[in-house]
């Protein structure tokens, strides 16, 4: 198929759209501002579903929308009216944000032309970016970040700049990122968005970004400066060793249910781009009222180009896909060789990039964790789940604890693979924030406007004793002790892991779990009010994470011997240092054990994780080896091996010979 959307060329601008069922399509030029529509010119059919047209003398910059008509029958999956103005779906550039307003969902004939309602998309000639390789690699720390709320409030970032792609790229951000040991910073949606329709009436808006309208195009409210600002971040942040990579929803649009706008894709062909059931109606397999149909050959390669686009004009280590299984959909039924799935990981350009699927759906069978292909990375929620279970004080949990530890090989351990494809985290955007799981029992979604209804009802969380703000210093302390063991065990865990921007440093959304409308104090982070000890803390964690590659490593632990001869991978535990047997695992009042990870290298020695999940103290005893002894591993955690440890912690011991002093800061 011949390529599609605005093509530059020195003597103008061909104009290609396709659809399978219109029987006319125009392009609508418009002047420099985008409010007055100068042309209305009809695109010529080439075949194959294409319409196209050359028009000589325009240039970059030009101002441009489609139209589309056909039959107008929406119980039949069809909607075409030319009174809609309708967004390219190839756009790479659009002149304004999209608003919701009602007369964008009007009925043909009902309402006036929607060009004033509508964004134009912007035609532009763009230059690849140098080419590079992914900084990132399976094991290392990718941080979660939603452009906007991370920097609104930063007082070292200009005001200007604030909340936008390119305030990342600024070096106090920089300067922080690289004091976490940041892999690769993961940006929740930056391409352009529209509110749900029920937001703007209670005077709320979508701070997520989990509703976009095509997929190219870049929202300008998060990137003025369009696909430039981004290339020009991901060069910055290359140059400090941090990866991008870009979270992209695939899944659905904006265009909504039966009832939603049209504002592009409907428009062009809504039975070829949606999935439909058998009455015609729109599938839901998203919770969003539509599902982009991914198996229709039109859409799968607008996908592929949408992600070669990224990496070719942007430069980024690769995406991670919002309710992934969609795109893995045949038919309505997933298949993890789909061959939309196929060609991620067979395209010349897309081969070598960093794939992460949020492996799960609201579709039938849409939970499909350790079923995609490699090289994709899967979120694992079981660790998510398990990990907080175990420090909920749960019974029977410290056999799950260790198995997550481990790389969880229940889960990815297919055909004999001996390396795991998980990303463990313990908090996540969608969710309470890490301080917030210690600090609430129930989620406190009021400011949702949705009677608390919204949100999932069971969050595997606990108070302290006092449900919400505390000033018992008891409290306060005994949640902060709750933070650190959290994270720690995050950061001790085999595989990649993800922390999502400001539980480094306690970040609360008082108690919602579910703050995709709350583009507010509720989801901005406060960098004045930031816990720095706790921040500290977490690069300790990081620092230690990289010095001692056993804990990154993404290859099962197994407990077999490895090279050096007579040196396993790992050993667990008991608090005496005793092996763990079978009976003390089945001990469903268990909560502590050691995980004792061996040094391959045979040049130091073993690291020592102790893990004590009761809130009593407990004094914890370590085997020794001739010519080796124990030093504290993490600067600040002083640790005395004669002394009992405390309740509710991780605590780290690294072995080193005799002789030797302790590494220091985070080794």
């Amino acid at each position: 198929m011949s390529q599609l959307g605005a093509i530059i060329t020195p003597e103008g601008i061909r104009f290609a759209a396709w659809s399978s069922s219109a029987r006319r399509l125009w392009v609508s030029i418009f002047d420099e501002q985008g409010s007055r529509e100068l042309e209305r010119l009809e695109l010529q059919p080439e075949g194959n579903g294409v319409h196209a047209l050359f028009v000589p003398s325009l240039a970059a910059g030009t101002r441009y929308g489609f139209r589309a008509d056909g039959d107008y029958a929406p119980e039949r999956g069809l909607w075409f009216d030319p009174d809609k103005l309708l967004t390219d779906p190839y756009a790479v550039e659009i002149d304004r944000p999209y608003a919701h307003d009602w007369r964008l969902a009007q009925r043909r004939g009902e309402g006036a032309d929607t060009a004033p309602l509508m964004p134009k998309a912007i035609a532009a000639a763009l230059k690849p970016a140098k080419a590079a390789p992914p900084l990132f690699q399976p094991g290392g720390l990718i941080y979660e970040v939603p452009v906007r709320a991370f920097t609104l409030l930063h007082p070292d970032i200009p005001e200007e700049l604030r909340g936008t792609v390119a305030a990342l790229a600024h070096p106090a951000i920089i300067e922080h990122l690289k004091g976490l040991g940041v892999s690769a910073v993961e940006l929740m949606p930056v391409t352009a968005s529209i509110d749900e329709r029920h937001l703007p009436p209670l005077g709320l808006r979508n701070a997520w970004g989990y509703n976009p309208v095509t997929f190219m195009a870049l929202d300008p409210r998060l990137a003025p400066g369009g696909i430039m600002e981004l290339r020009a971040t991901v060069a910055a942040l290359r140059e400090a060793g941090i990866g991008v990579i870009l979270d992209l929803v695939f899944n659905h649009t904006g265009e909504s249910d039966r009832l939603g706008p049209t504002l592009s894709l409907r428009g062009f062909d809504s039975q070829a781009y949606y999935r439909h059931m058998s009455d015609n109606g729109l599938a839901n397999d998203t919770g969003t009222g539509n599902t982009v149909a991914c198996d229709h050959p039109v859409v799968r390669e607008m996908v592929l180009d949408t992600l070669r686009h990224f990496i070719l004009n942007a430069g980024v280590d690769g995406f991670r896909f919002d309710l992934a299984p969609v795109l893995g959909r045949i038919d309505g039924t997933f298949d993890a060789d789909a061959p939309l799935l196929k060609a991620m990981r067979t395209d010349a350009l897309l081969a070598d990039r960093v794939l992460v699927a949020e492996p799960w759906d609201i579709g039938v069978d849409g939970y499909q964790l350790g079923n995609f292909p490699p090289p994709f990375l899967e979120w694992n929620d079981k660790y998510r789940d398990d990990v907080r279970r175990f420090w909920r004080g749960d019974a029977g949990m410290a056999g799950a604890l260790a198995t997550r530890l481990a790389g969880s090989s229940d889960i990815f351990d297919r055909a004999g693979r001996p390396t795991s494809r998980t990303v463990n985290f313990i908090a996540a955007h969608d969710g309470m924030t890490l301080a917030d799981i210690v600090r609430y029992e129930r989620k406190h979604n009021d400011a949702n406007a949705e009677q608390n209804r919204d949100g999932h009802n069971e969050n595997l969380s606990w108070n302290n004793g006092v449900e919400g703000q505390a000033t018992d210093p008891a409290v306060a302390l005994a949640r902060l002790n709750d933070q650190q063991a959290l994270l720690a065990t995050l950061f001790a865990s085999r595989g990649t892991i993800m922390l999502t921007a400001g539980d480094e440093f306690g970040r609360t959304q008082q108690g919602n779990n579910n703050a995709y409308a709350q583009d507010n104090a509720i989801t901005w982070l406060d960098w004045a009010g930031r816990d720095e000890a706790l921040e500290r803390y977490v690069g300790a964690l990081s620092a230690l994470r990289r010095t001692f590659p056993a804990l990154s490593d993404t290859h099962f632990l197994t407990g077999k011997a490895t090279d050096p001869p007579g040196i396993s991978d790992v050993a667990w535990l008991t608090e005496t240092g005793a092996p763990l047997g079978q009976s003390d695992w089945s001990e469903l009042s268990r909560h502590r054990l050691v995980m004792l990870l061996g040094d391959s290298s045979g040049v130091g020695g073993r690291l020592a994780v102790m893990i004590n999940g009761d809130r009593r103290q407990c004094v914890f005893a370590l085997p020794s080896r001739d010519g080796f002894q124990w030093h504290q591993a993490i600067e600040t955690q002083p640790i005395d091996l004669a002394r009992p440890l405390p309740g509710r912690s991780v605590n780290f011991m690294i072995e080193r010979r005799a002789g030797k002093a302790s590494a220091g800061k985070g080794s």
